[in-house]
């Protein structure tokens, strides 16, 4: 099916891309379902579309990329929740929604609050960890930059293609190297 976005335009989505937040998102209770755009640019900030909402879209990233030691505690009730097996992350990504002001070298990570993903399952949460460590302002700009040079610079070398449009990520495709574990 096509969903019409504000930010991409209309995007080809299979009903294997979209996972089903029965939560919602926090501030956002009403939209359930969702889809991971992958803007095919060198940023690698993905995006997290609502399918009946078209300008709702949130700026992610996957929090190792700029927080190596990054790990998700979740209660028995949210494993079950999600159907996720606690002895196993192959079926599990784990994202934080990014704040994106008009500065961008002041972008912050909300790592408090992470998008929990199944992917054999579809079902998504945003949880609220217990652990006082996360903040919901994380900066991480110096750290993200140095990991989108070090990814351009790889691409360069090896590949020349041309400019790619917005694409649906393929869940059952995407992995995740965030550790989810059991409280």
């Amino acid at each position: 099916m096509k969903v019409n976005t504000s930010r991409f335009g209309a995007v080809t989505v299979t009903d294997t891309d979209i996972v089903e937040f029965s939560d919602g998102l926090l501030g956002f209770e009403t939209l359930k379902k969702f889809f991971i755009v992958d803007p095919a640019d060198d940023t690698l900030i993905l995006w997290l579309q609502s399918v009946d909402a078209a300008e709702v879209a949130f700026p992610i990233l996957e929090p190792k990329i700029f927080k190596g030691d990054y790990k998700v505690r979740l209660s028995a009730n949210e494993l079950r929740t999600l159907k996720i097996d606690s002895t196993s992350n192959k079926d599990t990504l784990v994202y934080c929604i990014l704040t994106i002001p008009h500065d961008v070298s002041t972008m912050t990570a909300n790592l408090k609050a992470p998008i929990v993903v199944n992917t054999a399952s579809q079902l998504a949460r945003q949880v609220v960890l217990q652990e006082n460590e996360y903040s919901v302002k994380f900066s991480m700009y110096r750290e993200l930059l140095s990991v989108m040079m070090s990814a351009a610079s790889a691409s360069k070398a090896t590949s020349n293609a041309a400019e790619q449009p917005a694409t649906a990520l393929i869940l059952r495709e995407a992995t995740s190297q965030v550790e989810v574990l059991a409280l």
